[in-house]
């Protein structure tokens, strides 16, 4: 099987992009799997700090495993959003495919400091590990929102630059009019198509959009033919999970099973992840 940096480069090259999506549960796990599978496309599940903490660091790595033995499928893991170089080394050491340092609430300098500290360390224990650094700031709240969270900042093409030079990350999350969580509306602010492809050609680096809950496929669809060659998207499936577990309940108020009112959930989220995967690999 190909490595997931192999995995990414293809995608790069074909102008389509690897979905990741995040887990809290089984129930996630099996829905982003079937959709991916159905396709025969390559998957990323993310857990971030807090999804880690509730299902277990060591755990969430032996549920993938697993999934990608029986299969021998493409199925890889991400430590999303990570805040310390203690915990990205927590998420190697328990053997992640990849991790995001976040240190988008840094200054710059410390920003490069800790996430070159990251890098060294993946690279020494496996060179196939990849980190991701993230440049701006999107939010980090991953919640449908009344509005575009406080303090938001584009990514500056020449300071990203700058710090893909100076940590020699793998890959880029910039901050190109997305947001973490969702609003509300429905409909999340446009993203700024060059903007990304500006970044993308000041880094040379696959780029990394986040918080695409919310965005048009169109505009996906666009930034991925500017140098996003990974798509996450996480608010849009907790809503639809939640979602139809809570519809199922109210019609079956007197079901005790989990296996049975989970599983509406579960196709929830098999749904959405389809339908994101199929615009996600159109040209």
């Amino acid at each position: 099987m190909k490595s997931l940096r192999e995995y990414i480069d293809e995608a790069r090259d074909k102008g389509v992009a690897i979905g990741h999506f995040n887990i809290s549960n089984l129930e996630a796990l099996r829905g982003i799997f079937n959709a991916a599978k159905e396709k025969g496309l390559p998957i990323i599940i993310g857990v971030s700090e807090g999804e880690r903490d509730f299902i277990g660091v060591k755990q969430a790595v032996a549920l993938v495993k697993s999934l990608r033995d029986e299969y021998e499928y493409p199925i890889f893991l991400n430590a999303d959003h990570t805040y310390s170089f203690e915990r990205v080394k927590e998420a190697i050491d328990a053997g992640y495919d990849s991790v995001i340092f976040d240190g988008t609430k840094l200054s710059l300098e410390d920003n490069i400091k800790i996430t070159k500290q990251c890098v060294e360390y993946a690279h020494r224990k496996n060179p196939d590990i990849l980190v991701e650094g993230e440049l701006g700031y999107i939010g980090q709240s991953s919640k449908v929102l009344d509005e575009v969270p406080e303090g938001v900042v584009m990514t500056n093409p020449e300071d990203a630059k700058k710090f893909v030079v100076a940590t020699g990350v793998d890959m880029l999350a910039p901050a190109v009019g997305n947001i973490h969580g969702m609003l509300s509306s429905g409909i999340d602010p446009a993203l700024n198509i060059d903007l990304i492809k500006k970044i993308s050609a000041a880094v040379g680096i696959p780029l990394v959009l986040h918080g695409a809950s919310g965005n048009s496929a169109a505009d996906i669809k666009a930034a991925i033919a500017s140098g996003v060659a990974l798509v996450h998207i996480n608010t849009e499936i907790r809503v639809a999970y939640r979602d139809a577990v809570r519809d199922f309940l109210q019609n079956n108020p007197k079901e005790v099973a989990p296996y049975k009112f989970l599983k509406p959930g579960l196709e929830a989220v098999q749904k959405v992840v389809s339908e994101k995967l199929g615009f996600f690999n159109e040209k």
